[in-house]
């Protein structure tokens, strides 16, 4: 048996006011996508100390993309091992479990056009009407 649905999720804490410091393991792309999302939630009142950790993961992420794209570029799509034979770069793994974690991190935080449709991301969703929950 399924529970009911919420009519609404109670936010963690208080949104942060400003744009927090860019944790220092971040890469020099990491900090600067910190900066470009940090002031995107900043600025729709979403973002919240509880959610840095998931921002943190999702810079570390880009940056991880845009490494391997770089290794890629420079040595290829793929590498010849010790008996001559064509196989996928290292780094194309790497790059596809980053992607992925990217658009998780992304979709907690709100960045993907289904997660920014959602009542609770939305800014009319003071007025929305939730009575088909019930």
């Amino acid at each position: 048996m399924r529970g009911r649905k919420p009519t609404s999720i109670a936010p963690g804490t208080a949104a942060v006011a400003d744009i927090p410091k860019a944790p220092a393991v971040l890469s020099r792309e990491g900090k600067a996508e910190w900066k470009r999302i940090a002031a995107i939630l900043v600025e729709r009142r979403i973002l919240t100390e509880a959610d840095l950790g998931i921002l943190e993961a999702y810079c570390m992420a880009f940056s991880r993309i845009r490494e391997a794209e770089r290794i890629i570029a420079r040595d290829g799509q793929t590498t010849v091992n010790a008996k001559g034979e064509h196989k996928r770069h290292p780094a194309s793994s790497l790059q596809d479990a980053s992607i992925k974690t990217l658009r998780l991190c992304a979709g907690e935080l709100g960045l993907t056009p289904v997660s920014r449709s959602r009542p609770t991301i939305r800014d009319d969703d003071a007025n929305e009407d939730l009575s088909f929950l019930d």
